[in-house]
């Protein structure tokens, strides 16, 4: 079965920050969900490639996620290369999301926006039809509970293009296009978070770079009700569309004026 939405980062931990609130809601709604890391996390400051992998299955575990897949890219060097973009595409073949979350293009970590402008070009690649792209199969798979893990094998697959690209908009000061209430969802995608012991317990490694175990619900929660704020609800995660949006009832747009 296909995917009915996939995000994608460029490190595990990265969707569960940006997104995950939003994908835990859209599972709960009965939608196909997905996971695709481009990185293994080698590079982190805590931890290691190992304890992201059981991390990362955990917190894919609370997000409900039908499917999570970790690509191995090296972590700090996720470059928008020919051959990059085609191993994204042929995971947009083989899962065949509709609805595509992406990274912000502008970020501090060059793995981030790389990894926006990498998997908007890999999915205009995957749409093309004279192009081929063979399964390639992944660094890293795991089964999330009792998903499935497809795309293993070799093998041409069809086309297949997105129909709607969003961009995770968390940490940049830009205006969102829309906010998705996640009020419902908070606890949980905070607990996905939690799932990355060797990255948010207290240590002396990365220190001056990491917040304090007990100051971290605070930011996630201030953050979550800021944008919640803006539409009238309790908690929000904001994305961006880059393309005009569409009204067919005045009546039913929801959010307050006045």
């Amino acid at each position: 079965m296909p995917l009915d939405i996939l995000a994608l980062a460029a490190h595990r931990d990265d969707v569960e920050q940006t997104c995950g609130g939003t994908l835990l809601k859209m599972a709960e709604r009965g939608y196909r969900t997905g996971i695709l890391d481009l990185t293994q996390g080698e590079m982190g400051t805590r931890g290691t490639a190992e304890d992201r992998a059981r991390e990362a299955a955990e917190a894919a575990r609370i997000l409900k996620a039908s499917w999570r897949q970790a690509l191995d890219l090296p972590d700090g060097r996720v470059e928008n290369t020919w051959e990059n973009r085609l191993r994204v595409a042929s995971v947009l073949r083989e899962q065949r999301p509709r609805v595509l979350i992406l990274p912000y293009w502008e970020g501090r970590h060059p793995d981030h926006y790389t990894a926006s402008v990498l998997g908007y070009e890999a999915a205009f690649l995957a749409g093309l039809a004279k192009l081929a792209v063979s399964r390639q199969p992944s660094a890293v798979s795991q089964h999330v509970g009792a998903a499935d893990i497809a795309g293993e094998g070799a093998g041409a697959t069809l086309p297949h293009r997105p129909f709607k690209i969003i961009y995770a908009s968390l940490y940049r000061d830009v205006r969102p296009t829309f906010v998705v209430d996640i009020t419902e969802q908070f606890e949980a995608r905070f607990e996905s978070l939690m799932a990355y012991k060797s990255q948010f317990t207290d240590q002396q490694a990365g220190s001056g770079i990491f917040p304090a175990q007990a100051e971290i619900r605070a930011r996630i929660e201030s953050m979550a009700r800021f944008y919640g704020m803006q539409a009238g609800v309790t908690y929000a995660e904001p994305f961006v569309q880059k393309e005009m949006g569409l009204v067919d009832d005045l009546l039913a747009i929801p959010v307050t004026s006045i």
